[in-house]
C-alpha cells in the first residue's frame, strides 16, 4: 500500500535523495544539498511500511515549486511516482494565493510529467550534467 504525507523526517528523505541522485545518477553532493531544506515541505512516500520515495515543495510568491522527487528503484512501476506529484499538488492546493506548480522535469521523464498534467517551457538546459525542461500546471 502506497502512503504519502508531510514529514518532518528531512533526515529519511536526504538519504532516499541520496540513494537516487547521488548514488545513482551520479549527481554531486554539491549540486544535490542546498540550504533550502529547512524552509521547504517535505513529502515522504512509504511503500507496505517503508520509505521509497520523496519530494520537496517550496512556496515561491504565487508558485509552488516541485522539486527533488525521487523513487527508489524497487518501487519504480508501481504508480508511486504518480502518487506522490498528485499528492505535491494537492499539497500545495492547500495553500493560499498559489496559482501553478513549477518543476524542473529530466528530459527523459517529460511525458511522465505532462500525462499529469504539466506543459513543457523554456528551452532544454543543463543541471548537474543532466538536461532538464521547466514545466508547469495551473493549481
Amino acid at each position: 500500500m502506497i502512503q504519502i504525507a508531510p514529514s518532518r523526517d528531512i533526515a529519511t528523505c536526504l538519504l532516499l535523495r541520496r540513494r537516487v541522485f547521488i548514488d545513482e545518477q551520479g549527481i554531486s553532493e554539491a549540486d544535490e544539498l542546498d540550504d533550502l531544506d529547512d524552509e521547504a515541505i517535505h513529502l515522504l512516500a512509504h511503500l507496505d511500511g517503508r520509505p521509497v520515495g520523496s519530494a520537496r515543495l517550496l512556496i515561491r510568491g504565487e508558485m509552488g515549486v516541485i522539486g527533488r522527487v525521487c523513487v527508489l528503484a524497487e518501487a519504480r512501476g508501481t504508480g508511486l511516482g504518480a502518487a506522490l506529484i498528485r499528492a505535491a499538488l494537492a499539497e500545495l492546493h492547500r495553500h493560499p494565493g498559489l496559482t501553478q506548480a513549477k518543476l524542473g522535469a529530466q528530459t527523459y521523464a517529460l511525458g511522465f510529467y505532462e500525462r499529469l498534467g504539466f506543459v513543457a517551457i523554456g528551452p532544454v538546459y543543463d543541471d548537474a550534467g543532466i538536461p532538464h525542461r521547466d514545466m508547469i500546471s495551473p493549481l
